[in-house]
């Protein structure tokens, strides 16, 4: 959400500052803007739009000088205009600013600077950021404490990126609540939101903390820590390739990342499968022997993931288990003992209501684990101990390859902490056998994918949608109907199909298609009673069933099957159909699957 970088040093500022642009476009942007110092005037190009318009601009009038910072914008406060673009500037221009997050008191902030003379142009909360520094400024004619007075005024979470004409071989940064990152350069220097904007420049990356102040020139990063002093934050030495994402010759990165998943999930199960024994850990936490309850929190396909991960949890290794919407858990007055672990799941590692879930967690002194795919992310840092998904980058804002890792790794912990409390070994054993067979499964589903569009074909037109499951697929329901409103922007919703006759039923006829999920699993007559009162009201049926299924056929509008497996592997499965239909739908409607409208792929605001 919202991307920041900043360059100093040598190289062509324009190039650096787009390229850098570029690589952040996943996160979801309405308009973006670049700035840089050159003479004695801070240059401005912005505009409202995708990056080609930006980058058109700059071919047209490109930026010179040797500092510079770049921003795509992710609109929270004021409309999509060029005014409220980024970078935001003080009275005389001589201060820009780039922001991501939400300042709380911008309000009273811009109230009390209108009185004292200033001009503001925009109707966003970064504005006020500038002339704040400005107003300190002219008061003390010392830089940097007015960036500090101006930070110390500001409430809510934040990443700002700084150049002024008062320190112009500087790029000032500060965080609070919103991921930095800055890379070590020879005689060059670099910061962003994300890794993946840093790789070209350098590999060698340290992630800022709440609270810190960097300050960047071409040959030095020093680090203060706003509470504590000056700090040195660990250099870490970045996988280039691991976070260097292309397409490969597919349209999208969906569709390249959807078929990336057998062999996400077959490098993962070579990594925690050894000999039969599941490997999670180096030595078990000491809190894993105690916990009797598990507290699982998170946003969006993250949390249907968890969902699916409640079911087996309390299934497998008798564990009590919730599981909580982020943005709810944290305001919530939980009820919490010392045996409760709370597990996070985020493939960013950034999202803001995640990670405040997990900083009112460790208040009540609990122990959090938590799934992430983003090394030395936020979450990664902050949790007591890590499961990495290993699923490399998305970029895709729908998630396809990251959801199927978090449940694999789901699986494994569940399965792990059943062996750990003494539970029947055998049925361990018969559930690796399953699972080391998903990626073949996955890639023969991958192979009918024609299949899917012909359906896609068929029902692309209509409007509204709904999906059914039961028991572990009815998570499975709700992450399909996600897909699907996310980038085809159809109305679609996910029900458990026994809530059917409570309220769902009303809105079934002949244009409402149904998308049933029906593999062979312990509810399979349920929900085959489920189609006959679809059906008996003249609604569409498109189910998912597993191969050889012959009632299922004859029950069915369209059907896509799906290999044979374990009951409890079923979501695994199931979600590339779910993810085909969605991608083949949108993309038949003219859509851009990669980039949906109003949404971003880290959410890193409240």
């Amino acid at each position: 959400m919202c991307g920041i970088i900043g360059y100093v040093g040598p190289r062509d500022i324009s190039s650096v500052l787009l390229s850098g642009l570029w690589k952040l476009e996943y996160r979801g942007y309405d308009s973006a803007g670049v700035a840089s110092i050159y003479g004695d005037e801070i240059h401005l190009r912005k505009v409202v739009g995708k990056l080609h318009k930006l980058a058109q601009l700059l071919d047209q009038d490109p930026l010179k000088g040797n500092v510079g910072i770049g921003h795509t914008r992710w609109a929270t406060h004021g409309e999509v205009s060029p005014e409220n673009a980024h970078p935001q500037i003080d009275c005389d221009g001589k201060i820009a600013v780039v922001h991501n997050g939400i300042i709380e008191n911008y309000i009273s902030l811009r109230n009390k600077l209108r009185k004292a003379g200033h001009i503001l142009r925009s109707s966003t909360d970064t504005e006020i950021i500038p002339h704040l520094i400005e107003e300190h400024f002219l008061k003390t004619h010392n830089f940097l404490s007015a960036i500090k007075h101006t930070v110390e005024l500001l409430e809510g979470s934040f990443a700002i990126a700084i150049i002024s004409l008062h320190q112009p071989d500087k790029i000032f940064a500060v965080r609070k609540g919103s991921p930095l990152v800055v890379g070590w350069g020879e005689t060059e220097n670099i910061l962003a939101s994300d890794i993946q904007a840093i790789v070209g420049i350098t590999r060698k990356v340290s992630y800022l903390e709440d609270d810190d102040l960097a300050i960047l020139t071409a040959n030095s990063i020093e680090i203060e820590n706003l509470r504590h002093g000056k700090v040195e934050r660990q250099i870490f030495l970045v996988d280039g390739e691991l976070w260097e994402a292309e397409k490969e010759g597919y349209p999208f990165f969906m569709l390249k990342e959807i078929h990336e998943q057998p062999r996400i999930v077959e490098r993962n199960i070579r990594k925690f499968i050894q000999n039969r024994t599941i490997k999670l850990f180096d030595d078990t936490p000491p809190y894993l022997h105690n916990i009797h309850r598990i507290i699982i929190q998170a946003c969006g396909t993250s949390w249907h993931a968890g969902y699916v991960g409640k079911y087996i949890l309390e299934e497998w290794a008798r564990i009590y288990t919730d599981v909580e919407i982020a943005s709810e858990f944290r305001y919530r007055a939980q009820v919490m003992d010392e045996d409760t672990m709370v597990m996070a799941i985020s493939q960013s590692g950034e999202t803001a209501d995640t990670l405040a879930g997990i900083r009112e967690a460790k208040l009540a002194h609990l122990p959090v684990l938590s799934l992430v795919n983003v090394p030395e992310s936020s979450i990664a840092r902050e949790s007591t101990h890590v499961l990495y998904i290993n699923a490399g980058p998305e970029i895709g804002v729908a998630s396809t390859k990251a959801y199927t890792a978090q449940l694999l790794l789901l699986y494994l912990f569940a399965l792990y902490l059943k062996d750990l409390r003494g539970f029947d070994k055998p049925a361990t054993h018969h559930i690796l056998e399953s699972l080391e067979t998903v990626p073949s499964k996955m890639a023969r589903i991958l192979d009918h994918s024609t299949d899917i569009v012909n359906i896609a074909t068929k029902y692309m037109k209509y409007n509204n949608f709904m999906f059914l499951g039961r028991w572990i697929n009815y998570p499975s329901a709700l992450e399909g109907a996600l897909k699907l409103k996310e980038i085809s922007y159809i109305h679609a919703i996910g029900y458990p199909a026994g809530e059917m006759k409570h309220g769902p039923l009303a809105l079934v006829d002949e244009n409402m298609p149904v998308v049933v999920i029906n593999p062979y699993t312990r509810v399979y007559d349920k929900m085959c009673a489920n189609i006959e009162e679809v059906k008996s009201r003249k609604g569409k049926v498109i189910g998912i069933a597993t191969e050889g299924d012959t009632k299922m056929a004859s029950l069915v509008d369209d059907i896509f099957y799906i290999p044979e497996i374990d009951e409890s592997l079923t979501p695994l499965l199931v979600a590339l159909p779910l993810q085909l239909l969605a991608y083949h739908i949108a993309v038949m409607r003219g859509l851009d699957v990669d980039k949906p409208r109003n949404l971003a792929k880290s959410v890193t605001v409240e």
